[in-house]
Parts: C-alpha cells; sequence; structure tokens
C-alpha cells in the first residue's frame, strides 16, 4: 500500500474545508484545518504540506499540515477512541494547535467543550488520554516561535479570500474587540463586517 506522507506542489483551489495540489499534473484533494488554511499562500503558489494517509474501504483520503504541532495533535487525536480524523480536524479548526495543547494539559474541560462537536465526556477522555502527550507538545513548541496568532491567522485567510489587507485588518480588530478570540469566530465575525 503507498502512504503520501508530504505533497509539494501548486496550490490549485482552495477553501476553508479542502484544497487541490497540482503535483506534475495530478490534483491531490487535501483535507486541511481552518487554521492551515488561514496560513496557506494564495492560488496559484506552491506550497508544501505534511500528510496523514487514511485508507478507508471505499475511498482514501488526504489530511494536510502546515506545522509540525498540528500535526503531531492531529495523530494523538486519532488515537483516541471515539475521534476520526475528521473529528480531530474539526477539533483543530476550533483552535489552533498550541491553545489546544494547553487545554488539554491544563485538564480545561470546559474550554474543549466549546470546540463544535466536543461534548462534556469526550472532553473528559481527551484529558485523560492527552494531557501528559499535550505537555511535550508546549514544551516542542518552545517559545512558541512556530504559532502565529489568531489575529495574524484571521488576516491571512481574509486576504487570501480576496479582501485587501487594510479592509481585512480593521475588521479583525472590530472582531476581536467585540469579544471574539477564537480564529473560526473571529474570521466569522470579521466576514460580517466585511459583507455587511
Amino acid at each position: 500500500m503507498v502512504v503520501i506522507a508530504r505533497l509539494a506542489g501548486r496550490l490549485v483551489r482552495k477553501s476553508p474545508q479542502e484544497l487541490v495540489v497540482d503535483v506534475h499534473g495530478v490534483g491531490f484533494k487535501v483535507l486541511v484545518s481552518l487554521s492551515a488554511f488561514a496560513a496557506l499562500p494564495a492560488e496559484g503558489e506552491t506550497v508544501v504540506l505534511t500528510i496523514h494517509t487514511q485508507v478507508r474501504e471505499n475511498a482514501i483520503e488526504l489530511f494536510g499540515f502546515l506545522a509540525g504541532d498540528e500535526k503531531q495533535l492531529f495523530t494523538e487525536l486519532i488515537g483516541v477512541s471515539g475521534i476520526g480524523p475528521r473529528m480531530a480536524l474539526t477539533i483543530l479548526s476550533g483552535m489552533p494547535a498550541l491553545e489546544l495543547a494547553r487545554a488539554l494539559s491544563g485538564g480545561d474541560v470546559a474550554r474543549l467543550v466549546s470546540v463544535p462537536g466536543v461534548g462534556k465526556r469526550t472532553a473528559e477522555r481527551l484529558v485523560v488520554e492527552l494531557q501528559d502527550k499535550a505537555r511535550s507538545i508546549i514544551g516542542d513548541a518552545g517559545a512558541e516561535k512556530s504559532v502565529v496568532r489568531a489575529d495574524d491567522q484571521a488576516v491571512s485567510a481574509l486576504v487570501n479570500l480576496g479582501y485587501r489587507r487594510a479592509d481585512a485588518e480593521k475588521a479583525v480588530r472590530r472582531a476581536m474587540q467585540a469579544g471574539e478570540s477564537e480564529l473560526a469566530g473571529v474570521i466569522r465575525a470579521a466576514l460580517r463586517q466585511l459583507s455587511g
């Protein structure tokens, strides 16, 4: 069986849920988190992704990551009973990887429950199974040098959707002043401002 571990090619199409990467004329559909989407280059540019290949009876799915800590957390999440690759991606879309690792290591069940699709029992199971592993991920992140702040990611996502940087920055600033702190919430609130 062939397992794809890395893709480097031209970003043909991107959306918050998936993208298409052209590698020597072959287009690979890759599922990504909202955080990874926000950090992607513009369509037509080169992108390099670390890949998790999920083989099912009737399909092969590729899950892509730009940051090593996000890929590491994804791998740990799918090792938890009841958490499949799509659910793991949903969790990673609910908060940046380092923030998720902090919530897990600190046993912050309330924070985990705020992620869509994560109930209290699932959050508790995640903490029990991943608390120590999350501490190690936080340690590996060091001084957070590889982590991009949520406001920077939101601005990048809006610029990639075609909005002018100055307008995107203003909308993101207003969204965060209104109390939004999670990446997905900031982007949604900023989009409402920009389209309204």
